[in-house]
């Protein structure tokens, strides 16, 4: 059982980069079209006016590409948006040139 944990847990050490990868080769442009089309009406439930104040909130909590990564993985989830990984490599490029700017 140990064995089992401990390759699991490498397995998601190794995917991190991964992912990072993925929304270095994301198209910003795109990425708005889908974050204004999915995102914009829940965050501004939320944060009122246009919802951007989620990315630029001082306890915002993505600090790292990885973290930001799975916030829209998990967002996506949430909300049934149904994109696919290329899709939310495309928002998070979107989001890391427009707010985050993680190098």
């Amino acid at each position: 059982m140990k064995t089992i944990l401990s390759v699991m847990f490498l397995a998601l050490l190794s995917a991190a980069p991964a992912i990072a990868e993925s929304m270095d080769k994301g198209d910003a442009k795109i990425g708005k079209t889908l974050h204004d089309k999915s995102c914009i009406a829940c965050h501004a439930s939320k944060f009122g006016d246009n919802g951007n104040g989620i990315y630029t909130r001082a306890d915002r909590k993505a600090t790292n590409k990885q973290q930001l990564t799975a916030r829209i993985k998990a967002c996506n989830n949430n909300v049934g948006a149904g994109w696919f990984p290329e899709e939310e490599a495309h928002v998070a490029a979107y989001l890391n040139t427009s707010f985050y700017h993680f190098k």
